[in-house]
């Protein structure tokens, strides 16, 4: 595990190949997310998934929200985000649904979510696919183009697809800078 852990990338979808992302490895990907830790049991993460002609309406619904909101438009970003669509042979919808009881605090299943798709990720990752976690600065108008439950909010994307390329190098800071023990 820990070899998938210290392989997992951000593959974008220029680096997709055109291979498609099969049902049965959609499954395996949502089976694994689905066994997130969650405290209480609340199971918070849900994910909608975008194919076909509903992924070519949700770029133009994405290029649209950019094109009413963004403060100082760029018709180059614009271009990129319909590109890292049709690029992508998935489209996943990170979405949190909210205890109804509040059970637990929001922050942990935010967090709840977060390991479901680094449970995904990891998964994709072992199984040859590529992806990456990209929250676009007008997710929160996401509602006005798929409906949402009470309670749920959209995180961001998770843009998916099959990889055959080499994994790009990391080499993260010495994780001892990060730790502080106390005996």
């Amino acid at each position: 595990m820990k070899t998938t852990i210290a392989k997992r990338r951000s593959i974008f979808p220029i680096q997709f190949s055109d291979k498609e992302v099969s049902d049965s490895q959609l499954n395996e990907l949502f089976e694994a997310a689905n066994w997130a830790p969650t405290h209480r049991r609340t199971e918070p993460w849900r994910f909608k998934v975008f194919r076909g002609e509903k992924k070519t309406d949700l770029g133009r619904f994405l290029v649209d929200a950019y094109t009413k909101t963004a403060s100082k438009f760029s018709k180059r970003k614009s271009q990129a985000i319909a590109q890292k669509i049709d690029l992508s042979a998935a489209v996943v919808l990170i979405c949190m649904k909210r205890d109804e009881k509040e059970s637990v605090p929001e922050w942990e299943e935010i967090a709840a979510t977060a390991m479901a798709v680094q449970n995904l990720w990891l998964t994709a990752t072992e199984m040859g696919l590529g992806g990456y976690w990209s929250t676009p600065a007008h997710i929160n108008q996401i509602h006005d183009f798929i409906p949402m439950e009470e309670g749920e909010a959209c995180l961001g994307l998770f843009y998916l697809g099959a990889f055959e390329g080499s994994m790009p190098t990391r080499e993260p800071s010495d994780w001892r800078e990060k730790v502080q023990w106390y005996d």
